[in-house]
């Protein structure tokens, strides 16, 4: 059994999530509920639990303060919450997991299952570590799930994002590429997008790579390392803004 905590501020949201651990998750045992962060910390010190339901909104601070406040952080975190843009953000970098609410038994059950058949190539300190990173919006580092697991990465190098299918090929600037078990799509939305611009429904580049532009009716991209990328017509204007921003924004060579 997977000793279990629930931790959220409304009475209703703990049973409701009680209810479906137990009608779908029967390897989930629920030792304890809590209603706000002191409360939180205090039983996760006290019982030592496996995993953690927790909510990130509550009225004396939030889940994120619950981790930087418990005395061991050894166990699992499944995060919940009605909808943060900002904080799901950082989870999705950190490789922890979320459910929005109000939680559907399938997403629920599929979380459990991924707690369960979770790979521990990366640690928790790590996750956590670059949780807190991107918290601050200093986005230096993501954790990517591959086939042999958890893989933790820094965004200086990344080449590019190439869709395959319902998965991503990462290229790394001289260390071996990825293949990661999310769609492009998902990385479209999380990585920074002054760093990242999305050229071709196929591609998405780093601009620190990007070497020359060569005009067309899209037009091409020569990277760093010799390839060639084809820009669409209808990432062309964006691709030229960006372009133009991220130029901007490099200190200036004396």
């Amino acid at each position: 059994m997977i000793k279990t905590i629930i931790v959220d501020d409304e009475m209703k949201s703990q049973s409701s999530l009680f209810k479906l651990l137990e009608r779908f998750c029967p390897d989930v045992e629920v030792i304890g509920f809590a209603c706000n962060v002191k409360t939180a910390v205090e039983l996760i010190n006290q019982e030592n639990p496996e995993l953690v339901f927790l909510d990130i909104s509550m009225p004396d601070g939030n889940g994120f303060d619950v981790l930087e406040q418990v005395n061991s952080r050894n166990f699992e975190v499944i995060f919940t919450t009605a909808y943060n843009e900002y904080a799901l953000k950082a989870i999705q970098f950190s490789a922890l997991h979320y459910l929005l609410k109000p939680i559907n038994y399938t997403e629920l059950k599929e979380a459990v299952f991924r707690f369960q058949d979770s790979k521990k190539d990366v640690t928790l300190d790590e996750k956590f570590k670059v949780l807190y990173d991107s918290l601050k919006n200093e986005y230096k580092k993501i954790i990517l799930p591959t086939a042999n697991g958890l893989r933790m990465v820094e965004l200086s190098d990344i080449v590019r994002c190439e869709a395959n299918g319902s998965y991503t090929d990462f290229f790394l600037d001289k260390k071996e590429d990825l293949m990661v078990s999310k769609p492009l799509s998902n990385f479209m939305d999380i990585l920074p997008e002054h760093l990242f611009c999305r050229v071709h429904n196929k591609h998405l580049v780093n601009l620190n790579f990007v070497e020359q532009y060569i005009k067309g009716r899209g037009g091409r991209i020569i990277l760093k390392d010799g390839k060639e990328i084809e820009v669409s017509e209808g990432k062309k204007k964006d691709f030229i803004e960006s372009l133009k921003k991220f130029a901007h924004s490099l200190p200036d060579k004396k």
